[in-house]
């Protein structure tokens, strides 16, 4: 019974972190993310302001949750995909279309959160410190999409590649924020373009004579990271 008491009360705190969380998302497409108060979401989800409080501490914890969410709606949405084939640019694409498929809902709100997120020194960068968590997410599914493959690159490269390709959707995102095009059309289309470039450039760096240059890139991006 206890057991059975606790698995409810568990599920009960995760609809109610659900619904603080989809609430804050709706205010601050509404009406922006610095605008936005604890206490407003509070209400608009029909809580008080210190149960709303008693699952996020503050505006910043409330959006790495959403972070985690959406990493793992990404995760979710490639698994199955990826399980029907070892072809690395395949792979790629799936990886980088569920990611754009996953962050559809929001784009309306990306816009104006994007300022907020992009300012240096901000703890809701997807680089920060307190990110780690949901960026760990969305690298796991990149390393994936790479040892699941059946790609043949040189061990130096690969162990810097899940990070290089999870950069690379970066770029996607920043794209997708300021894509005003129809759903987002050419976001889809640099996806589909990009995917092939990218296949061959990674199948280019086993020939011999890049391979000084990829490791002279290499170094210049671990010396940077």
């Amino acid at each position: 019974m206890e057991q059975t008491a606790s698995a409810e009360t568990s599920v009960r705190g995760e609809q109610t972190k659900r619904l603080i969380v989809d609430t804050a998302v709706r205010l601050f497409r509404e009406q922006g993310y610095e605008k936005t108060t604890m206490r407003a979401i509070a209400q608009a989800a029909g809580l008080s302001v210190g149960n709303a409080y008693y699952y996020f501490p503050s505006k910043d914890h409330l959006v790495q949750e959403f972070y985690a969410q959406v990493q793992d709606a990404h995760l979710a949405a490639c698994t199955a995909g990826l399980a029907t084939t070892t072809e690395f640019a395949a792979r790629l694409r799936i990886a980088m279309w569920s990611g754009v498929e996953t962050m559809a809902p929001y784009h309306g709100f990306a816009g104006k959160f994007f300022k907020t997120v992009a300012e240096p020194g901000s703890p809701l960068s997807p680089f920060s410190e307190e990110s780690a968590p949901a960026r760990e997410r969305s690298l796991a599914i990149f390393r994936s999409a790479v040892e699941g493959s059946t790609l043949k690159i040189d061990a130096e490269l690969r162990a810097d590649l899940p990070e290089l390709l999870w950069l690379c959707y970066m770029g996607v995102t920043l794209y997708w924020v300021h894509d005003t095009s129809p759903d987002q059309a050419k976001t889809r289309m640099l996806v589909e373009r990009a995917v092939p470039l990218i296949d061959r450039l990674v199948v280019l760096s086993r020939l011999r004579l890049l391979r000084p240059v990829v490791r002279e890139a290499l170094s210049l991006y671990r010396a940077l990271r």
